[in-house]
């Protein structure tokens, strides 16, 4: 475990999640600040969000994961500036010889070619429509969006092909593209999921700094729903002894604010996420810290994470099972689940330029 001098300095890392910026995995040299004594830390200025446009080839991702329900997803950012300590997906960063810490919140990378990108690949001849996730990653909405507004784009795209989509998010932007949203609905082409990890907003604040304040989601949530769009309550993640007191009371404000369905996601913690997420708990709940790692670990064989099928998502053994247990009652309680929405595909219309116009790139 990082000790306080490994930390990068409150001051310059504030309204940010993590507090250690520990070289990508890949990367063979390791650099991080500490203090050598000669107060030159105190130079250092604040961490500041820093963008750079990719110009990325392919925009929809495939997988084969039987833990998932979509086969497709788009990702029109790289990193996230919510800076999510618990983010399964700071670990990608790596990739692009950053730091799963705080590069993953400042260091930020768009793809301002990905709504021409898509119509390009959704006009291929052997293209067969199904449902894109867009959010399963790093968020859409996240405050990036606000200036590029990928997401609109993209959604312009799907609309006008009348390709089904499911956004998961955590910020309030999503209900901008409302009218999109709305129109889509009407046709059975849209849903989105809106996550709630937490009521209390102090806690939200350290965990999830720069997300959208609870009330914020839930208003969203209002928002969608009278607009037709279905919403539906994703608690994602669950932390033991951390936030599941809170699954039954969180269910039924979402519920009350217009959501349809819930799903949830156990606590994950692959690789430098462990780190990460320990070093918070230390900062900012070290009174629970032996507490919370003890469930997590007898929900996952003994270790910080397991990722084996069938269990990364929902983890195993009693105290997982009374967490599934307690979200199904709490749905049946609160009319959650009642309906299951299943997008239509059968109405896609296959973009006639998409494949010209990018030709000359």
């Amino acid at each position: 475990m990082r000790s306080d001098a490994e930390r990068v300095r409150e001051d310059r890392r504030r309204g940010r999640g993590s507090a250690l910026n520990r070289s990508g995995r890949y990367e063979p040299i390791s650099r991080e600040s500490f203090d050598d004594g000669w107060d030159s830390l105190e130079d250092l200025p604040p961490l500041k969000t820093q963008v750079q446009e990719e110009r990325a080839r392919t925009i929809i991702t495939r997988n084969e994961s039987p833990d998932l329900s979509f086969d497709r997803s788009i990702n029109p950012y790289r990193g996230c500036e919510h800076g999510c300590v618990y983010c399964f997906a700071r670990p990608s960063h790596a990739y692009m010889g950053l730091s799963p810490g705080l590069d993953f919140e400042t260091r930020l990378f768009a793809k301002p070619n990905a709504a021409q990108l898509l119509e390009r690949e959704l006009s291929k001849p052997g293209y067969t429509p199904r449902p894109i996730a867009i959010g399963t990653n790093t968020d859409p909405y996240q405050p990036l969006e606000r200036r590029y507004k990928l997401m609109r784009e993209v959604l312009e795209v799907l609309d006008t092909c009348s390709h089904p989509v499911a956004i998961v998010t955590k910020s309030a932007l999503v209900t901008r593209d409302a009218d999109i949203l709305s129109r889509m609905a009407e046709r059975n082409l849209a849903k989105v999921a809106v996550s709630l990890t937490t009521l209390d907003h102090k806690l939200s604040r350290t965990m999830e700094p720069r997300a959208s304040a609870p009330h914020k989601r839930l208003k969203a949530i209002q928002v969608l729903s009278e607009a037709g769009v279905p919403v539906s309550a994703m608690m994602a993640p669950i932390i033991p002894a951390l936030n599941d007191s809170e699954i039954e009371a969180i269910l039924k404000t979402a519920a009350d604010h217009g959501a349809s369905e819930v799903a949830y996601v156990l606590l994950r913690l692959p690789l430098e996420v462990s780190e990460l997420f320990r070093d918070w708990l230390l900062r900012e709940r070290p009174d629970r810290y032996r507490h919370v790692m003890s469930l997590i670990r007898s929900m996952r064989g003994g270790k910080d994470y397991d990722a084996k099928w069938g269990e990364r998502i929902r983890g195993r053994g009693p105290y997982a099972e009374q967490i599934g247990k307690r979200v199904s009652l709490a749905a049946r309680r609160f009319g959650l689940n009642t309906r299951r929405k299943k997008l239509d595909t059968g109405a896609f219309i296959k973009p006639q330029k998409g494949g010209v116009q990018l030709d000359l790139f």
